[in-house]
């Protein structure tokens, strides 16, 4: 039987101690890639899905560099997420991994899909799960929200943090005192904030280069890539940070991609709904 327990594990990409978590020991490699928001990681942003996916995959969640998780706070972000794009390149080349599908939530969707677009053919499929980055990048608008200010309002308190999970999931009852622990100890440990800081002014730099900002912007690669390259996007219907008219958007925008809503499930849809998250994904991953 395929292992499926979720195992702790390190390694060092390009000089980068960086920590992931995986599950499961198949032939066939997915990559699981965390949002953005203060304190994430592989295993509080992917792990309800880790132990499903693995009963079929062997699936790996890279604690992104910028401050996330465990992986090394002095890692350089000069470049913003291109910057994470590039230690998840590092991590895969690691690791070894010649082919791979991608899951992605938010932040990470746009850092697995910068690196499809770099090395298509190294991935097999794409799961863009609730992505506001990438449908700026698909230069689609949506105003700000309560649940954008209590992302960016984080001020390094657990009251903070509490608040900002409320904003990602819906369901409660998923927010445990664990979860809340285990992301606001990442969120402040020594460099952390620091290094959170460090990728936020990367993302401004990148924004406002003239040159670099080029690489952001993808109203004509995007729908060329999910042609080549099978994309599902999956979208919570009850999402208040990207709210499902900006799924519905993007999905307009990406004809070659398929779109699945999730019931009840908001930012987070694989912590809302993982069961549901898993049997769209599996089936998709299957065809």
């Amino acid at each position: 039987m395929t292992e499926n327990k979720v195992r702790s594990r390190w390694v060092l990409a390009n000089g980068v101690r960086t920590h992931y978590s995986e599950a499961g020991d198949g032939e066939r490699r997915v990559l699981a890639l965390h949002g953005g928001g203060a304190g994430s990681s592989g295993a509080s942003g992917m792990g309800p899905v880790l132990p499903l996916l693995g009963s079929d995959f062997h699936v790996l969640a890279p604690d992104s560099i910028g401050g996330f998780g465990l992986t090394d706070v002095s890692a350089p972000t000069p470049y913003g997420l291109i910057s994470r794009a590039k230690h998840m390149a590092d991590f895969i080349d690691a690791l070894a991994i010649d082919r791979c599908s991608i899951i992605g939530n938010s932040q990470g969707a746009w850092a697995g899909v910068y690196y499809a677009m770099l090395h298509p053919d190294r991935v097999e499929k794409l799961v863009i799960v609730s992505s506001l980055t990438i449908a700026g990048s698909m230069g689609i608008k949506q105003a700000p929200n309560a649940a954008m200010k209590a992302l960016m309002g984080y001020d390094g308190t657990r009251e903070a943090m509490k608040a900002l999970l409320e904003a990602l999931i819906i369901d409660r009852s998923r927010i445990t005192d664990k979860l809340v622990d285990d992301r606001q100890a990442a969120a402040t440990r020594p460099g952390a904030l620091e290094a959170f800081r460090r990728m936020a002014a990367g993302i401004d730099y990148v924004r406002n280069d003239p040159v670099l900002s080029l690489q952001t912007q993808w109203q004509r690669a995007l729908p060329i890539l999910t042609q080549k390259i099978p994309t599902l996007i999956l979208w919570g219907k009850k999402d208040t940070f990207a709210v499902p008219e900006t799924g519905l958007a993007l999905a307009e925008m990406l004809p070659a991609a398929r779109i699945e809503w999730v019931e009840g499930a908001g930012h987070q849809v694989q912590t809302d709904a993982p069961d549901a998250s898993v049997k769209i994904i599996r089936d998709f991953l299957h065809e």
